[in-house]
């Protein structure tokens, strides 16, 4: 258990929760950004943990980096601390389940970087996010609720207040689903958009063809081939 970050599972729907808890705005110091290291990496060894809700609470997501501890820093000092920061994000952007952050009043920054990390982003509608394309960037204005959903950045908004509990919904539908085939997914996603398209292809060739040793493969194809579609009851191996 951190002092500012914690993995929260509720076994009954195999959502983990990853709470960020530095009042009164989130602000990601560099405990915090080791805490949620920490908590992604158990996130991802915890078979209890089916999928993921990244949350800041009730009030706030993130309203990015500590400035305060940023202020004196010089540019050796800086690199290393982006760095790290960068490997925090990727390292929940690899747990190898589905992760949904949870965006209730700011996500800016750093803030809205994590969200961006996650695969799916449920927003507040009284809520702002900041820093997804070039005019977003240069201008450092904000988005409504609207706005951002308009353009893809977010994929559902909920009213205020409801937030943490349609990503909860939306995380433990997943729980449910087959996991191994998402996680194959998500892996040949992620790194597909780091290789040119040939390497991508090979990725996506490579977990295609791991998932014909795994019970799920065999239980889904004998299930829709005896049932149809959507009758499986997947094991997760």
């Amino acid at each position: 258990m951190g002092e500012f970050v914690n993995l929260n599972i509720d076994e009954s729907n195999g959502v983990g929760t990853i709470r960020l808890d530095r009042p009164p705005m989130n602000a990601i110091n560099e405990q915090l950004a080791s805490e949620l290291e920490i908590a992604a990496r158990e996130a991802t060894r915890d078979d209890r943990v089916k999928a993921v809700v990244v949350s800041g609470g009730d009030k706030i997501f993130a309203a990015g980096a500590d400035i305060k501890e940023m202020a004196e820093a010089n540019p050796v000092q800086m690199m290393s601390r982006i760095g790290g920061l960068q490997a925090v994000f990727t390292q929940v952007e690899d747990i190898p389940k589905v992760v949904i952050a949870a965006i209730n009043g700011f996500a800016l920054g750093g803030g809205c970087e994590l969200s961006l990390a996650c695969d799916f982003r449920v927003l507040a509608d009284n809520a702002k996010i900041g820093q997804p394309a070039k005019d977003i960037v240069f201008s450092g204005r904000f988005l409504d609720c609207n706005e951002a959903l308009a353009i893809g950045l977010v994929d559902v908004v909920v009213p205020a207040g409801d937030t943490y509990a349609k990503a909860v919904e939306i995380a433990a539908r997943y729980a449910r689903g087959p996991l191994v085939a998402l996680r194959a997914a998500k892996i040949a996603i992620n790194r597909g958009l780091q290789v040119d398209l040939s390497n991508g292809m090979l990725i996506e060739r490579e977990v295609f063809v791991n998932l014909f040793a795994t019970e799920d493969q065999k239980i889904g194809m004998r299930t829709f081939i005896e049932k149809g579609p959507g009758k499986a009851d997947f094991v997760g191996r």
